[in-house]
């Protein structure tokens, strides 16, 4: 082993002691995939011991955590933190806590601006120039994706160029980079061969390092001989410290230590190894069958977690997956996404590419089809999935994807709290309606701007379990019904504004797999 591993070998502990107070720390990973538990643990530790850092800047793409402890959670400290700017924030409500209650200053960015904002950042770009996030609550004139009172930066503002606006987001340094790999070698290369995901390990470590600061790299092993260099990920130049990392804080996810088939090519049909049969509830498999009959025949598409999972399950049982691209905003392409804390990785993909790439991809149209959740929905065809009274989740890739991709579908249910369904001899019946109205006259908070949609002339559907509506220039239309549905008691009445009802379709549904009563 050379002087150059061993003069950046240490302790998390060791580490983490030499991120001084006042730092601008980004973290890598996504959920759990890639993320450096390790070093955020360490980094919490060192804080409850001996409150030190103090007001660190913490700046994140994807959301990092596992919803209770795990993650960017271990770093929800009040003093630890002064500032916070992240993608998505529901898997660390504690620091969504923090937001919300004024304790610290935070935005939300979306995800693909953020991880598209480090390499600007680590070439000396004033900023990120992006179209992502207009018209939402991000954009300036509705908010500039502040979440509390306490902060008042302008962070990101309205520029015009060749006649057309834009978002400029402003560049900042970076003077810690946290991110994680598989293994270094003697010269302090890394490689991520084990990994699930890229992310924007490089583009953090460029950042940091052009910014005279500290990149502390998570690793599982070490490796005898130099990587070939066509196999490096992140250069030894520019790592400051390696931590080998214990097994249980280097697990491939939050959900699994190590699954072979996220860093495998498939062998044989994907359809066989889809490993997912049926769905059992009647609502997730009434939209997941509507959605999957507007997928096009050899598309890329994007499908969000939820209840867009279902029409991988449906894609396979119409023989379909082995004729489309499946795509996660993580960077994998082909195979088939994973859902819950796995979320971000994919089984037999056929490539694997860094975040900013993928974002790239997306921005500039790359994705055929996007199918995403919908937790409330307005006259206008506007979208909220981020934030309800305390309850903050945060718009993640969201933003990027909904406002990119060509054939954009909307799945969710016309309303929440209780609600139970039944079909019968070819007929759905409400059996007790939901207690929340999710049609609402004004969504809380724009994450999808259905008015900008509009303008551009963009091909916006939204799917329930009980009906369908399409994006008109004048508003929403309600285009189709499920039989047995009554347009006025079932869904006009259901819903906070009237929608336009010009000539309604009977909704084609044949939920056979599914549980009926549910």
């Amino acid at each position: 082993m050379t002087s150059a591993i061993q003069q950046k070998l240490c302790t998390a502990d060791e580490a983490v002691a030499c991120i001084p107070s006042g730092s601008t720390v980004a973290s890598g990973g996504f959920v759990g995939a890639g993320h450096p538990e390790a070093l955020t643990a360490a980094l919490e530790r060192r804080f409850v011991n001996s409150a030190e850092p103090r007001d660190l800047a913490l700046v994140y793409a994807a959301g990092q955590g596992d919803g209770h402890t795990r993650g960017l959670n271990h770093l929800a400290h009040a003093g630890l933190l002064r500032r916070v700017i992240g993608g998505h924030w529901r898997l660390a409500p504690k620091l969504g806590r923090m937001a919300l209650e004024g304790e610290i200053e935070a935005w939300n960015f979306p995800q693909g601006v953020i991880c598209q904002l480090f390499r600007d950042i680590a070439a000396g770009r004033p900023g990120c120039i992006s179209r992502i996030g207009l018209g939402t609550f991000i954009d300036p004139d509705h908010g500039g994706g502040r979440l509390n009172d306490r902060s008042s930066d302008a962070l990101v503002e309205r520029i015009t160029l060749g006649g057309r606006t834009w978002l400029f987001y402003h560049a900042f340094p970076i003077h810690v980079g946290l991110i994680r790999a598989t293994a270094a070698d003697p010269l302090g290369n890394l490689i991520l061969e084990d990994e699930a995901v890229i992310g924007d390990v490089l583009p953090i470590a460029q950042a940091a390092h052009n910014a005279q600061g500290l990149v502390i790299a998570q690793v599982r092993r070490l490796l005898d001989a130099p990587i070939p260099p066509q196999r490096v990920r992140v250069p030894g130049r520019l790592v400051t410290h390696v931590v080998v990392a214990d097994e249980g804080d280097h697990w491939q996810t939050f959900a699994e230590p190590f699954n072979p088939d996220y860093c495998s090519s498939r062998q044989g049909d994907l359809m066989e190894q889809q490993g997912q049969t049926g769905i059992p509830d009647l609502v997730r498999r009434i939209v997941a069958e509507r959605a999957c009959d507007e997928l096009p025949a050899g598309c890329i598409a994007n499908l969000g977690i939820g209840l867009p999972e279902g029409i991988a399950v449906v894609a396979a049982e119409r023989g379909l997956l082995d004729h489309l691209t499946l795509t996660v905003e993580s960077g994998p392409l082909g195979g088939i996404p994973a859902g819950g804390l796995s979320f971000g990785a994919s089984r037999f993909p056929e490539a694997i590419i860094d975040q900013p790439s993928q974002f790239d991809f997306y921005d500039g149209g790359g994705l055929d089809f996007a199918a995403l959740g919908a937790a409330e929905v307005d006259q206008h065809g506007n979208v909220n999935v981020s934030r309800f009274g305390q309850c903050f989740a945060g718009v993640g890739g969201f933003v990027n994807i909904s406002q990119s991709a060509r054939r954009l579908v909307f799945c969710g249910t016309l309303t929440a709290g209780g609600a139970e369904l039944q079909f019968a001899d070819g007929r759905l019946r409400i059996l007790r309606e939901g207690r929340i109205r999710k049609f609402v006259r004004q969504v809380e908070q724009v994450s999808f701007s259905g008015r900008l949609a509009s303008i551009e002339g963009r091909d916006v559907m939204y799917v329930t379990e009980r009906a369908v509506f399409r994006l008109q220039p004048e508003g929403l239309e309600l285009t189709e019904v499920a039989p047995g549905i009554d347009v006025e008691r079932d869904v006009v009445q259901q819903m906070e504004f009237r929608p336009i009802v010009r000539n309604v379709r009977v909704m084609k549904i044949d939920p056979a797999n599914s549980t009926p009563g549910v």
